[in-house]
């Protein structure tokens, strides 16, 4: 089973708007909950790691263009080498070899995440690109040991259907994003959430291994918390607000807003767990939260424009074309400085991290 999959890799290049340069936010979440994911390896990884296995396989869903997933999959060796000398004690033990499957969509920069690799790491793993959207199997059944995925879940397979759709109740008007406010846009979003997640557990299921572990690490709501009183849902409202500006020129219009939406949707906490418990391929070693460790950092108005227009260019690009995204960001940070955020009176999201096992 899979679905029809809408591809937006990151921005590619080098330059000061690439995803190379604007994704610290994302890696210190993945750093926050590093040695949590260390522990939970060394104790739920029963792979009967002994001489007699010298082929270790890991996979990065989703790894976009580094250096993110360098930093994840390095990590993962590392403790998965620590766990194979302590359980085998003898001199003369083969070391183990490691093979990296790195999965993205097939439009995502291949090229340009294997010339970022670390040179540290070249003579530790031999590497391979996987594309195809993960939403669907991208690997041979029972050929990988441990998975990972850091901040892709929030991104579904497609938009849900009629959000854009003026005739229906599930129209999302003017907003560009599932922000909570439209009961029936927030159910919609959420039907297709959980319609991905089956997809993507039940494809990861089949590929690993019996006892292997999937890593899961991302952003979600509290508990009680609409999207819309976050700094984050906020930012994303004034990027719509630009948008609508925008229209008013004649450099875009309304009716091209308002047949976009973000295929983005940040579940409650409790509800991203009862979507895994439900699909029974599991057992849950691991699911808890943590606060972003920038919380309590004052982002500055660049760093908060830089990282969502390295995320969010290649769809604006798409949908209102080539020559919209200077513009658009440009008055985003014209607003931002006119207004800055005040990060005490808005909520935030927090860091989930998850840690299955393979039945």
């Amino acid at each position: 089973m899979s679905t029809s999959s809408h591809s937006y890799p990151m921005s590619s290049g080098e330059d000061q708007h690439s995803y190379i340069h604007n994704s610290s936010y994302q890696k210190a979440g993945i750093n926050g909950v590093e040695e949590r994911i260390k522990q939970a390896i060394l104790e739920k990884l029963d792979l009967q790691l002994n001489s007699s296995i010298s082929n270790f396989t890991i996979a990065d869903f989703g790894c976009s263009i580094g250096p993110n997933t360098f930093h994840a999959v390095q990590s993962i060796i590392d403790t998965v080498k620590f766990q194979h000398l302590k359980q085998n004690n003898e001199t003369n033990i083969v070391p183990l070899e490691f093979q990296v499957f790195f999965n993205d969509q097939s439009n995502n920069d291949f090229n340009k995440l294997f010339k970022t690799r670390p040179l540290s790491s070249e003579c530790q793993y031999f590497l391979a690109g996987v594309p195809g959207s993960f939403y669907g199997r991208v690997l041979p059944r029972n050929s990988i040991h441990i998975g990972h995925t850091s901040y892709t879940n929030h991104w579904l397979s497609k938009v849900p259907e009629h959000v854009c759709n003026r005739e229906s109740p599930a129209w999302n008007k003017n907003y560009i994003q599932c922000n909570n406010l439209i009961e029936e846009v927030t159910k919609a979003y959420k039907v297709q959430f959980i319609k991905d997640m089956e997809v993507f557990l039940e494809a990861r299921a089949e590929e690993l291994v019996h006892g292997g572990l999937m890593i899961v690490i991302g952003q979600c709501l509290p508990d009680g918390v609409p999207l819309y009183e976050t700094w984050q849902g906020h930012v994303v409202e004034t990027i719509g607000d630009c948008l609508m500006d925008m229209a008013k020129t004649g450099i875009t219009s309304e009716e091209k807003i308002e047949l976009f939406s973000f295929p983005v949707y940040f579940p409650q906490f409790s509800e991203l767990k009862r979507t895994i418990e439900e699909n029974g391929s599991f057992m849950i070693e691991m699911i808890e939260t943590i606060s972003h460790p920038f919380e309590n950092m004052r982002l500055t108005n660049e760093f908060i424009t830089s990282m969502f227009r390295a995320f969010l260019t290649t769809m604006i690009e798409q949908h209102f074309g080539n020559g919209v995204v200077d513009e658009l960001f440009n008055r985003l940070a014209q607003k931002l400085s006119k207004h800055p955020i005040d990060f005490e009176m808005w909520k935030t999201q927090v860091v989930y991290y998850v840690v299955l096992k393979r039945k």
